[in-house]
């Protein structure tokens, strides 16, 4: 996996906790919650025109997807589906149509509304859920993420997704490099015969020690939020092996945990970035020079 550095959401106990942003070195991505803060880490965008491609359709249709950074901000964001023939799912009348009977919204309209945004908020975890295309939202911000991590290292290099690929077996781990609260996360994941065994996802401290065990931090955290630090690990990574192995199983369907929302979004980016490594077979660690707010 071509190592490059991107924003990512560090993670937060709960929503009332400080949210942080991130850098990756990693082709794959997750998000964050950014300011015009200051950070630990530089989020200096360099000039030029980033892209992606999916190398799979799913349904008739592959993402393609380019941002074009100006004077180190995204000044366009081109997110769009197209089919083999190149012509864009947002032109499709029957598929908008049906998609906008069925679920309230069509391609066409959260497409543009994802592009639109991304440019305004230059960040895709400032971006809201869009309520009836949620697969596709966090595509969008997985995707966006890479880009915005080939355009912190410079990288015009197309990114190509192998989406769909046969998860190869090993180990993939994670690793954020800056403590934010006092913790950085620390995931990997087991693959065995294509399904994912074991997700071990976790945050510690500068001494290696797991929030799990920190009990002041657990009873403050589960007063405050009505959960524990100990108990939304453990369900995250309950819950990912369990729906991993599902036939269509992906980290996105997983429900988010109450009272640890930054958390879990986190959490799901990471997981994804993990799958998209073991779609590849690339055990390297994948680091995260992760932005904390001061």
């Amino acid at each position: 996996m071509l190592v490059l550095s991107g924003l990512v959401l560090a993670g937060c106990s709960s929503d009332n906790e400080k949210s942080t942003t991130s850098s990756s070195s990693t082709t794959t991505s997750s998000t964050s919650k950014t300011t015009e803060s200051s950070a630990s880490a530089g989020m200096t965008l360099k000039d030029g025109t980033y892209k992606l491609k999916e190398l799979n359709d799913n349904n008739g249709y592959h993402a393609n997807f380019s941002i074009v950074v100006k004077d180190g901000k995204i000044s366009e964001s081109n997110f769009d589906y197209l089919n083999a023939d190149g012509k864009s799912k947002k032109d499709d009348a029957d598929y908008n149509k049906n998609m906008k009977a069925k679920s309230g919204i069509s391609p066409k309209e959260y497409i543009e509304k994802f592009n639109e945004e991304l440019v305004s908020t230059q960040n895709p975890s400032n971006i809201e859920v869009v309520t009836g295309a949620t697969h596709s939202f966090h595509s969008f911000q997985n995707y966006a993420q890479q880009l915005i991590q080939a355009a912190q290292s410079g990288d015009t290099k197309e990114i190509e997704i192998d989406n769909g690929a046969t998860l190869k077996d090993g180990t993939y781990t994670l690793k954020e490099l800056n403590d934010s609260n006092g913790y950085h996360v620390v995931f990997s994941i087991v693959v065995k015969d294509g399904k994912i065994t074991e997700s071990n996802y976790d945050y510690l401290d500068a001494d290696g020690k797991s929030k799990k065990d920190d009990t002041e931090y657990n009873e403050n955290m589960k007063a405050k939020s009505g959960i524990s630090a100990k108990e939304y690990i453990e369900k995250f990574n309950e819950d990912l092996v369990s729906e991993m192995n599902k036939e269509d199983g992906t980290p996105g369907n997983i429900d988010v945990v109450t009272g640890a929302t930054h958390s879990f979004h986190s959490f799901v980016l990471y997981a994804e970035q993990l799958v998209n490594a073991a779609e590849k077979g690339d055990t390297k660690t994948i680091e995260i020079d992760n932005y904390v707010e001061q």
